[in-house]
């Protein structure tokens, strides 16, 4: 004992987990009995011209910095400026391999909170922060053949968070940044 508390055997951690798998099957149940997933409205599949500008520009922002630290200062000038660009994509690799890191120790389509997550989502943010916002990969809401058509870059693609009280997040993203989520919650009057 300590500080007068017994010592017991805490699962609480590995009950709610449980718990919130449990309702991710549940939820994967009613959803096959309400609608066919075939029947909900998707998205048209969209060029996404503004991502696939952005590596070309990125490139491009580069070689300028690059040529024109050439001009400036000669080697040495390039040799700052393609430092400074390998650090900057190291922060940026660094910063991916964490958030990773994190959902890889945490159970897919876990959240804390929906309600806060759907609190704090916005139009337009990466599957990444939004993935560092919840500290767990999405659950993938798309069938098979969607699958086919993801890895071909169709759009869109669907996750969900789900958290211990059942309430759910399903957000889907199109080109890798977020377009539009929805939160659910269960209804508590029915299990009063």
């Amino acid at each position: 004992a300590t500080f007068g508390v017994p010592m017991t055997n805490n699962k609480g951690p590995q009950v709610r987990l449980a718990q919130a798998h449990r309702a991710v099957l549940r939820d994967r149940e009613v959803l096959g009995k309400i609608s066919n997933p075939r029947s909900t409205p998707r998205l048209a599949p969209c060029d996404n011209t503004a991502m696939k500008l952005q590596t070309p520009l990125l490139w491009a922002v580069g070689a300028l910095l690059i040529a024109v630290a050439y001009q400036r200062m000669g080697w040495p000038g390039v040799a700052l400026v393609v430092g400074a660009i390998v650090f900057w994509m190291l922060l940026h690799f660094s910063r991916m391999m964490t958030v990773l890191k994190r959902a890889a120790n945490a159970p897919k389509g876990y959240v804390a909170s929906a309600v806060m997550l759907n609190a704090k989502l916005k139009p337009g943010v990466t599957l990444l922060h939004v993935t560092a916002m919840t500290k767990s990969l999405g659950l993938l809401q798309s069938t098979p053949d969607d699958l086919a058509q993801i890895a071909q870059s169709a759009q869109p693609e669907i996750y969900r968070w789900t958290d211990t009280g059942g309430s759910h997040v399903t957000a889907t993203f199109v080109g890798g940044k977020l377009t539009e989520y929805v939160l659910w919650r269960p209804d508590v009057s029915a299990n009063a």
